[in-house]
């Protein structure tokens, strides 16, 4: 039987490593398991915050296996922080998500600002997104990404 734990943690988003295993990117997939373990928490606790809050929603493959996106776990932990630090209840908490919505809580989570500018009232900024969608952050790693793959075929052709 699984017991709650709380663990002191920052809030700074899903971590690059998971137990027991190489490094994981920070856009991975995660199991319940190793979200469970980096939020101190208990996997059912997750399943349960699952029933109570529509808007958190991990990917479901074969056997019903979770698979929480970096998105869901920003929003998990701020949930974690508005249930466990500044005490809300669960009602409180739903209120929160549907006055503000997850989007704004995700994104203040991303940036740092955590739950309490979030709930405060106080917007977080919206992502910069660029006229074909793409957020700066992103297209630039999709650059570095076809910068590594030009290189990489310059090698090969080079090799022929």
């Amino acid at each position: 039987m699984h017991s709650l734990r709380k663990t002191e943690q920052p809030d700074d988003g899903p971590t690059d490593s998971a137990p027991g295993r190489g490094v994981k990117s920070a856009e991975a997939f995660r199991t319940i398991s190793e979200v469970a373990d980096e939020l101190g928490v208990a996997q059912h606790v997750l399943r349960f915050w699952e029933s109570k809050f529509p808007q958190v929603k991990p990917l479901k493959r074969g056997g019903g296996r979770r698979y929480y996106r970096p998105e869901d776990i920003y929003l998990l932990r701020g949930i974690q922080h508005l249930l466990y630090r500044e005490k809300y209840t669960i009602k409180g908490v739903q209120k929160l998500l549907r006055e503000r919505g997850a989007r704004s809580l995700i994104e203040a989570m991303r940036q740092g600002q955590g739950p309490e500018s979030w709930r405060q009232g106080e917007d977080a900024p919206a992502p910069q997104v660029r006229a074909d969608g793409l957020e700066p952050s992103r297209l630039r790693k999709l650059q570095a990404v076809k910068a590594e793959l030009q290189t990489l075929s310059k090698m090969l052709k080079s090799r022929s």
